[in-house]
């Protein structure tokens, strides 16, 4: 079985939340930029219910939740930067309801599972023509890779992450040997 890989290009990245926006599935699309910008595992997003991300008396986003993961069982505060809060905004002006999840199978009024979640992106991935092997689990790899690709220190995406080593982290950033050639290349330490 093929590893899953990061989504390394910024373009496509773009391309697969578009394409389900402009199809007017906010649901799939809130999930995509949910798990691309927060490198929540995809059982965590799903069992996200609507209390946890809006506030009702106030009627608004909240700015950030505090989740437990399901994996390691560690708390985890994440502050929501203006693409989720947009997504989230848009979404909930028609989706919003107390006591719902928030990535809601509609025939069941239970969140999506997780099987369903990976057929969603993985069918996008191949309408748009995607080269690489993308899952739910890509889109976490794929915050991590672009973290680390904006200067973003491997060990404090290791913390974000709650990954127990750094070994763990460095497969999931899918560092390539293009990488590595642009760090030798760059280098101008000698006159």
């Amino acid at each position: 079985m093929a590893t899953t890989q990061p989504i390394r290009d910024k373009k496509q990245t773009k391309e697969l939340a578009k394409y389900f926006f402009e199809r007017g599935e906010i649901r799939n699309y809130v999930m995509v930029v949910l798990a691309m910008h927060t490198g929540l595992r995809i059982g965590d997003i799903l069992k996200l219910t609507w209390e946890d991300v809006y506030d009702f008396k106030q009627n608004r986003v909240k700015d950030a939740i505090t989740i437990t993961e399901k994996k390691t069982r560690k708390p985890k505060t994440i502050k929501f930067g203006n693409k989720i809060l947009k997504a989230l905004g848009h979404y909930a002006k028609t989706n919003a309801k107390s006591g719902c999840f928030l990535i809601e199978n509609t025939r069941t009024s239970k969140a999506i599972s997780r099987i369903q979640a990976y057929r969603i992106i993985r069918k996008a991935a191949e309408k748009l023509k995607f080269a690489l092997k993308v899952s739910c689990h890509s889109l976490r790899k794929t915050f991590g890779y672009h973290a680390w690709k904006t200067g973003t220190s491997p060990v404090l995406i290791m913390k974000i992450f709650n990954h127990s080593s750094l070994a763990v982290t460095e497969r999931y950033l899918g560092i390539t040997q293009d990488d590595m050639d642009i760090v030798y290349l760059s280098m101008k330490l000698v006159a």
